[in-house]
């Protein structure tokens, strides 16, 4: 493969590496698991981890707590991802007898949902790979970088890092790129790092069609979901004072439109080209908890908002997070307290 004129910048520190390479060489039995609701950023980074690593010989399984996007599931091993919803008593094994656990794309162990118990008991060794604020103390390598805007991206550096660039071949460059353009709005956000743009060029040298994948996780639609997204805008979207935007949509309404995961992707980000709007927070009931999605331009940090209000976090200008309850409470929540955290902003 020819050398790149532009190089990536080292990322993690001496300390950091020589310990991953021990916990790679020592490991066996590998397990790699993400966030609850896994979006392109969570599977593709650990589709790409997965596939260096049984490269290199291991044993590797990947776990998620429920089931993935339609739309990220041509990515090479996404059908064997095991899902710990629909098989429960698999996975407890799978992460049982895990030697090395790779912990990817979240922070704590409250967003592995119902994986938590199984995940923080386990024996193995955990490592924290992962690109949020404030990581918690669950595992025994904390690897966070939140100036990184993708875990995939973070996951590509550490392998260049570790000398590992050439195993990476074109399922795994089509896993990473995804990551990496799902989180960050198609590279419309937090997308200012010139290492991005580097690591595409490699990306692309493995032979990803970038357009091929952009078609199909953003532009590949059916009549139902136009339907159902045109429906939110056009019947449920409402604009709060202070340029906050607010779409909900029940149970009831998801399966009207024949509802399928996946098809509400971006709607978040839709009222975020309304001039004068700079939040937007977008309320989806699941059986048994909503799912708040979170977007802002400029300075507005939402991240707080997901945090001390939605159970979750994430970026600035990203965030998601789950509330249990009504969605009518979810809503009269943050309509309660959305001018507390104006000001702040503010400030």
């Amino acid at each position: 493969m020819n050398n790149n004129i532009l190089m990536l910048t080292t990322i993690i520190s001496e300390q950091e590496q020589n310990l991953l390479q021990q916990a790679i060489e020592n490991s066996c039995n590998v397990v790699i698991v993400a966030h609850v609701a896994p979006d392109g950023d969570a599977v593709g980074s650990s589709l790409a981890l997965s596939g260096v690593l049984k490269k290199l010989g291991k044993q590797v399984e990947v776990v998620m707590p429920d089931a993935l996007p339609k739309s990220i599931m041509f990515l090479q091993g996404a059908t064997d991802i095991n899902i710990y919803k629909n098989n429960t008593e698999r996975c407890k094994n799978i992460i049982t007898n895990a030697d090395t656990i790779f912990c990817l794309d979240f922070n704590e162990p409250k967003r592995v949902d119902l994986m938590q118990e199984d995940l923080v008991s386990a024996k193995a060794y955990k490592v924290m790979i992962d690109h949020h604020i404030n990581p918690s103390d669950f595992c025994n390598l904390i690897i966070s970088y939140p100036q990184i805007s993708s875990t995939s991206l973070l996951v590509y550096k550490i392998l260049n890092q570790l000398g590992l660039e050439e195993k990476v071949q074109k399922s795994e460059a089509e896993a990473i790129y995804t990551g990496m353009m799902t989180d960050t709005g198609n590279f419309s956000y937090n997308s200012n790092d010139s290492d991005i743009y580097i690591a595409i060029s490699q990306l692309l040298q493995r032979g990803i069609d970038k357009d091929e994948i952009y078609k199909i996780v953003c532009n590949t639609s059916t009549i139902s979901k136009l339907k159902l997204n045109s429906y939110a805008i056009s019947e449920k979207m409402e604009i709060l004072d202070g340029g906050v935007a607010i779409i909900t949509l029940t149970r009831s309404e998801l399966n009207r439109y024949s509802y399928q995961k996946g098809d509400t992707e971006g709607l978040v980000n839709q009222p975020l080209g309304i001039e004068g709007v700079n939040v937007s927070i977008f309320f989806r009931e699941e059986s048994d908890y909503v799912k708040v999605s979170l977007r802002s331009v400029g300075d507005y940090a939402v991240n707080i908002i997901a945090s001390e209000l939605y159970n979750g976090g994430g970026h600035k200008n990203a965030s998601g997070g789950e509330f249990f309850g009504t969605i009518e409470e979810a809503v009269t929540l943050i309509k309660s307290q959305i001018n507390t955290y104006s000001k702040t902003n503010e400030d």
